[in-house]
């Protein structure tokens, strides 16, 4: 065994060389979902490992959809809207008729939400799951090579159900799984099923989402921000003072760094590994925020919280929220909990005072 007990290695002809010892133990993401089933759901009949796989052949057809888009022309407008009005990129097309594809072709799913499709898609069969999605968050990047994600959120359908809207405006609290995939260097699957969240990357020469990130944990606070600092005049006071705070502190103590790539994924992967604050708020402009409840807030909210860390519009929880329409809005707080502790605390000041 190898010294830390996860299976056999071999060496390189010198031998000895630790440099050289490859793992032949390895734990995939079907191989993680099946001992997860074991150990949390012995009643499990096997659907949502089988949802689980068509979920990761979707995430594997994206990646290599992403990664050869400029050579065979697929980066740029494709000449529509999406259901929110986003001007659709091609690889959004592809990506949305992949997922739904994938959906299904599992045979495990009866309602698919999805940012590019105005209304829910509900399939024949004996689906027992709804999926929420946006196929590709942040393809307005994609010319210029930034990491772009998939995102991604399951209900199980209600008891007695047929398959309707109403078997996804339910609060996020009611989300069985959630997770995205962020395709840069490597494609890397977070996921979360409730009991914690745990990191795979795509091995793309075996073809399988191995487990990289164990356990994963989002420290309780770090000195970083991510946000959009050009609607800095759109904002409400207590938006605007709890930045303004973190950027001018007091003396003695040192202001935060601004890291904002404008890919939702991106930049929460960063805060998830690292720490801080990752925030999209309501204004003026957009005064019931920007990103969708259903397939970004919720999901996204879901594993920050059970990596440790909070997730709120500033005064109230995101997971509590209960939406009147698949692609309803929201403002958004989440990462670190002392950092979006601060910014609940900002808020409820100015509800004092006021």
């Amino acid at each position: 065994m190898n010294g830390n007990g996860t299976g056999f290695t071999t060496t390189g002809a010198g031998g000895g060389d630790s440099l050289n010892e490859i793992k032949t133990d390895i734990i995939t993401l079907t191989r993680f979902i099946l001992t997860e089933q074991g150990r949390y759901a012995t009643q499990a009949t096997g659907d949502f490992t089988l949802l689980l796989n068509s979920l990761q052949f979707a995430f594997k057809f994206i990646s290599h959809n992403i990664r050869r888009a400029t050579l065979v022309n697929l980066i740029g407008l494709a000449g529509a809207t999406n259901s929110t009005g986003d001007d659709q990129k091609k690889l959004d097309v592809i990506g949305d008729e992949i997922f739904i594809n994938a959906m299904r072709a599992s045979g495990k799913v009866k309602v698919l939400v999805s940012e590019e499709q105005e209304e829910i898609i509900v399939f024949e069969g004996d689906g027992k799951y709804c999926v929420v999605c946006d196929p590709i968050d942040g393809s307005s990047n994609l010319d210029a090579g930034v990491s772009v994600g998939t995102i991604f959120g399951v209900y199980k359908l209600q008891p007695g159900s047929t398959g309707g809207v109403s078997d996804v405006l339910r609060p996020g609290t009611e989300m069985i799984a959630a997770g995205y995939t962020m395709y840069g260097a490597s494609a890397n699957l977070v996921l979360t099923t409730g009991n914690g969240v745990n990191g795979f990357t795509l091995d793309t020469a075996l073809g399988e989402f191995i487990l990289t990130h164990p356990d994963m944990k989002i420290p309780k606070k770090r000195s970083i921000y991510s946000v959009n600092e050009g609607n800095t005049v759109y904002w409400d006071k207590p938006t605007q003072e709890y930045f303004h705070n973190l950027k001018y502190p007091s003396e003695g103590l040192k202001p935060y760094s601004s890291r904002y790539i404008g890919s939702m994924v991106a930049d929460m992967h960063r805060t998830l590994l690292y720490g801080g604050i990752f925030a999209y708020p309501s204004d003026s402009k957009s005064k019931n925020g920007k990103l969708r409840l259903l397939y970004e807030c919720f999901p996204m909210a879901f594993l920050v919280e059970q990596a440790g860390g909070l997730a709120t519009t500033g005064t109230q929880r995101i997971l509590d929220i209960v939406p009147k329409h698949i692609h309803d809005r929201s403002g958004i707080f989440l990462g670190s909990e002392k950092e979006v502790l601060k910014v609940i605390d900002m808020y409820q000041k100015y509800e004092i005072s006021a």
